[in-house]
């Protein structure tokens, strides 16, 4: 056994006993990479990869072409790495076998935020609810898209009404800005909302996601313009 075997096992043990809660981020990272680097010392390489993204969430927001330029990451690592966020995204967005409620833009935004953890590109949902504002279904839209506009008002309209809905709620992020609508924002939701409104469904709220943070159109008055 070496001296990279030996700090190995006592890394694990370690975690195996008391989690993560006292490893810093350099030690949770190094361990990690146990598990796709096996011969290797990752400490150095855990280096690399904070001191180039500059955080743990950095790294996890790294894209796998990002992840490769650093020295020391091959293709495995970089899957393992690009795995973490979407493990993360997959159980945060787990949830009971029941029809959740969305009754106001707190709820939208606990429902949506989780959505677009970790994502990279803009993507646009809409969330079909019923009568009673139970969560039928939340489609996606267009992925990659350079603002909401080039989304397609036809496909978001023939959404709402395959899943036969009351309501629906449209939603984006904004990956790399500020939760803030845009002047592109405002003019679609416009479109969309007289749209929906000619085939009798309401757009009850536009959500716009940046990281943790939203923003509702209807909280900020915009909604009420657009009803008919």
């Amino acid at each position: 056994m070496g001296v990279h075997d030996g700090h190995r096992d006592r890394l694990r043990a370690r975690f195996l006993e008391y989690g993560l809660d006292n490893f810093n981020d350099l030690n949770a990272l190094e361990l990690l990479l146990f598990y796709a680097i096996p011969r290797r010392d990752t400490n150095e390489i855990a280096h690399a990869l904070l001191e180039c993204f500059g955080s743990l969430e950095g790294v996890f927001y790294a894209s796998e072409r990002e992840l490769l330029q650093v020295p020391g990451i091959g293709t495995n690592a970089a899957a393992l790495i690009r795995l973490v966020p979407q493990l993360m995204k997959k159980s945060a967005l787990s949830r009971p076998d029941r029809r959740e409620v969305i009754m106001n833009s707190s709820d939208a935004g606990r429902y949506f935020v989780p959505r677009f953890m970790y994502e990279q590109d803009e993507v646009v949902y809409l969330l079909c609810l019923d009568g009673q504002k139970r969560v039928i279904k939340c489609a996606e839209m267009g992925r990659g898209v350079v603002n909401c506009v080039e989304t397609s008002i036809r496909r978001i309209v023939e959404t709402a009404l395959k899943y036969k809905s009351s309501s629906v709620i449209l939603a984006h992020n904004h990956p790399d800005g500020l939760a803030l609508p845009s002047s592109e924002d405002d003019m679609v939701t416009k479109q969309v909302s007289t749209a929906l409104a000619l085939v009798g469904v309401s757009l009850e709220d536009h959500i716009i996601v940046a990281g943790d943070d939203f923003v509702s159109f209807a909280d900020s008055g915009i909604m009420r313009l657009y009803r008919y």
